[in-house]
């Protein structure tokens, strides 16, 4: 090298001095933790950044077998050995003995030196990675723990990344369904085939896994069938998730599949029973309607066969809305049409020919606890409509109507007829008060214009609920 001479005008120094100084600055100052082994395993030289790493003066480091501060012998052997061949290593992990008895790791970055072939000594730089192994083996903690925790659980739970992919699955899970997922491959559920509620084809990736993680929302209150390989079924709710980055980008979603078969067997269970007793409790006043009928026509008293009469009428219109309810599937509500039609053909059967109905009843379902008190409603307006709307051959027109109003329900009876005055025939005679106690019930309201061609409305909203007895 050629030389310099310094501003100061002092002596002129060599470039190659120059050189040196700053190379042994930078090695003994730098930042970085650097140290010198030789071919014998000896450290040969420090700086200072290694020895505050370890906690060791110079004389307690260097000149001693690099050996005597690895942890692993092992590994300090294979290290020796790869840049004794040659080989370069980079960010190399091991474990250093520091003078407190701590073990720090350290990754090494270190290649050797030659000169004509013959390995001289090795240059290593060592980066002290303690804090982030120890990060590392929290993380490695907590996840085994939350692992843990998923296999105790006894319902099933099964994770997926962002394409639906199924990444984790926890015992309960490949039991639920009868399989071993495959990690990575099976896509969206861990069940075998999926079908609705009501038994139809549901594709995996239209499943509710899939719901969730294609438009990044929670799917709740949807019930699903599984088959397992051996053919057999299984109801079950999902809860599937979304798993949101800190931007909220969806990066995979969790699942729980909850089995309801003990609790879809106990309604059926209960939908046997309640069957049975709707079916007894249908027989118990249709033979109640038969003997009042029998008792009327065996009665040589006038106003006991009217008494009966009605009796009978009344029996038959509850049992006639027994009847309907019954026929549903599904036992908290019936379908308003078919009500309203049971209740009128149930009355007509005690009317003339000549009577004629009209029923107008738009598309809806009555609550069960509003039933058994618009039947006998229904029935005591049709027949007061029959009794007072006739003319003296029997013949009259009656039109049944049930609407809804705001919210509410409105029944209405009306007739072609003269109508009636109550002052002469009397709330009770025309079943107004009847009417009226049984419309307290449904906590609704009744108005009656009684003249030529009487009207006669109901209205009660559609939550009514009734009293456990009559207040008449």
């Amino acid at each position: 090298m050629g030389k310099v001479e310094l501003v100061s005008g002092g002596p002129a120094v060599s470039g190659t001095e120059v050189f040196y100084d700053d190379y042994e600055d930078f090695f003994e100052n730098g930042a970085f933790a650097l140290h010198l082994v030789g071919a014998d395993g000896t450290i040969l030289h420090a700086n200072q950044a290694e020895l505050d790493l370890l906690g060791y003066a110079p004389h307690e480091y260097i000149g001693r077998p690099i050996t005597a501060f690895h942890e692993d012998a092992d590994t300090i052997n294979e290290i020796l050995i790869r840049l004794g061949a040659g080989e370069k290593l980079i960010r190399f992990p091991a474990r250093m003995r520091a003078k407190n008895g701590s073990i720090r790791h350290v990754e090494i970055t270190s290649s050797g030196q030659f000169c004509n072939g013959e390995f001289i000594n090795t240059r290593c730089f060592t980066s002290d990675v303690t804090e982030i192994v120890e990060t590392r083996r929290q993380l490695t903690r907590k996840d085994e723990e939350l692992r843990q925790v998923l296999e105790a659980l006894p319902a099933a739970v099964y994770t997926t990344d962002a394409q639906g992919k199924i990444t984790y699955f926890n015992r309960a899970a490949a039991e639920l369904a009868g399989r071993e997922p495959i990690i990575g491959q099976d896509e969206w559920c861990v069940t075998f085939r999926l079908f609705t509620a009501d038994g139809q084809p549901l594709p995996h990736n239209e499943c509710p896994m899939a719901i969730a993680l294609k438009e990044n929302r929670p799917v709740r209150g949807v019930e699903a069938m599984a088959q397992r390989p051996d053919g057999s079924l299984f109801p079950f709710l999902p809860f599937p998730t979304p798993m949101r980055s800190e931007d909220g980008d969806v990066v995979g979603a969790v699942n729980m599949l909850v089995d309801i078969s003990d609790r879809k067997l106990a309604e059926n269970n209960q939908r046997v029973f309640l069957d049975e007793l709707n079916h007894r409790v249908k027989n118990n006043m249709m033979m109640l309607h038969a003997l009042l009928r029998s008792a009327e026509r065996e009665s040589n008293s006038a106003e006991a066969r009217a008494v009966l009469g009605d009796a009978a009428q009344r029996v038959g219109a509850m049992a006639a809305a027994q009847q309907a309810l019954y026929s549903e599937h599904d036992r908290t509500e019936v379908d308003a049409r078919n009500f309203v039609n049971a209740v009128c053909d149930s009355a007509r059967q005690a009317f003339s020919q000549n009577v004629t109905l009209h029923i107008d009843v738009e598309a809806g379902h009555l609550g069960n606890d509003v039933t058994m008190p618009l039947a006998l409603i229904l029935n005591e307006l049709v027949t007061n409509a029959v009794k007072h709307g006739c003319d003296e051959a029997g013949n009259c027109e009656i039109w049944v109507s049930l609407s809804r109003l705001d919210g509410d329900f409105v029944l209405t009876v009306r007739d072609n007829g003269p109508g009636f005055d109550l002052k002469v025939t009397g709330r009770r005679s025309s079943g107004t008060g009847l009417v009226s106690g049984l419309v307290r019930q449904l906590r609704g309201s009744f108005t009656a214009a009684p003249g030529p061609g009487a009207h006669c409305a109901v209205r009660f909203t559609a939550q009514s609920r009734t009293e456990s007895s009559l207040d008449l």
